[in-house]
């Protein structure tokens, strides 16, 4: 099964971790709920038909509700990247003026095509906002960046997801706690917040106080959970780990981020699961020994995805 990739870019995008994950849903009757949408990798991977997804950034939420109710189709992305893609090209700089023009276009208006091309034109493929909420990220020094293959590339993209996104998704912008808040006993809660302890200015920051609050709200809730976090690294250990999360299922596996100018965030990092149910899964990398039941779900969603997928 391949991975649908989101058209958006992001720092610790969950792209090679979504197999792993994938592995570890269980058999739940509700809804899909993510507190911490990001670029909606793992959603768009896990083939559930309804779900709740919130983020407190709101252009994320804004560009996939713009596809889910067909405003934002592929022909529209396809014209607008390929004309501002060969203004780009033409732009004075080596593409600066240009990439500048439509960042402060976008910290104005808001428009859903201009973040799309900020996160495909901006450096390293990072998303970061300042304190005013506007854009924050340089250019990418890359004045041929939307040559037709790409252009493409981000059109079949934006494709997939307009394919697996179904009317009954809810799209939020709230806090984590009021999305927790509203998980059931037959629903699936995936967490991935701004890993404490590391690099979080993503769109707004996460500190100790917030760990607290989501373990305790996940300790509480009668939803099956899965968290997404860090377990080490070359330098220092996760804290938060032994302080709150050993208490629960936690299963580790190697990976590798390159995010950042900072030489800790382009090394290697052990990445921890964190989950409140049974699951027959290696604590260490992956090793899967999934019981046969666990292996038709799998399969039962690959098919659903594939058919959502191969929709006209």
């Amino acid at each position: 099964m391949r991975v649908v990739i989101p058209p958006i870019k992001s720092q610790g995008i969950k792209t090679k971790l979504v197999p792993w994950i994938q592995a570890l849903v269980p058999d739940v009757e509700g809804r899909w709920i993510e507190p911490f949408l990001g670029t909606g990798v793992v959603a768009f991977n896990v083939g559930f038909k309804r779900a709740l997804l919130s983020d407190t950034n709101p252009h994320i939420v804004r560009f996939y509700r713009q596809i889910q109710r067909g405003m934002l189709c592929p022909a529209r992305v396809r014209f607008y990247l390929e004309e501002e893609g060969e203004r780009l090209r033409r732009s004075s700089r080596n593409g600066y003026d240009h990439f500048n023009a439509i960042k402060e276009r976008f910290n104005r208006d808001h428009n859903p095509l201009d973040f799309l091309f900020l996160s495909r034109a901006g450096f390293n493929g990072m998303m970061r906002f300042n304190k005013k909420g506007e854009w924050n990220i340089p250019f990418c020094q890359k004045p041929e960046r939307f040559s037709r293959s790409y252009v493409t590339k981000i059109v079949n993209q934006v494709r997939d997801v307009a394919c697996l996104i179904q009317p009954e998704w809810v799209f939020l912008t709230a806090s984590f706690e009021d999305v927790i808040r509203q998980a059931t006993s037959g629903d699936i809660i995936y967490c991935d917040p701004p890993y404490a302890g590391r690099y979080v200015d993503y769109y707004n920051g996460w500190t100790e106080d917030d760990e607290t609050h989501l373990f305790e709200l996940l300790s509480s809730t009668q939803a099956r959970f899965i968290l997404s976090t860090w377990h080490h690294n070359d330098y220092r250990q996760n804290t938060m780990l032994e302080r709150y999360w050993n208490r629960f299922n936690v299963v580790t596996r190697d990976h590798f981020y390159y995010s950042g100018g900072k030489l800790e965030n382009r090394r290697s990092i052990v990445e921890a699961l964190v989950f409140n149910f049974t699951a027959a899964i290696e604590k260490h990398n992956h090793g899967l020994e999934l019981k046969p039941e666990q292996m038709l779900l799998l399969e039962e969603r690959s098919r659903y995805i594939t058919r959502q997928l191969s929709r006209p």
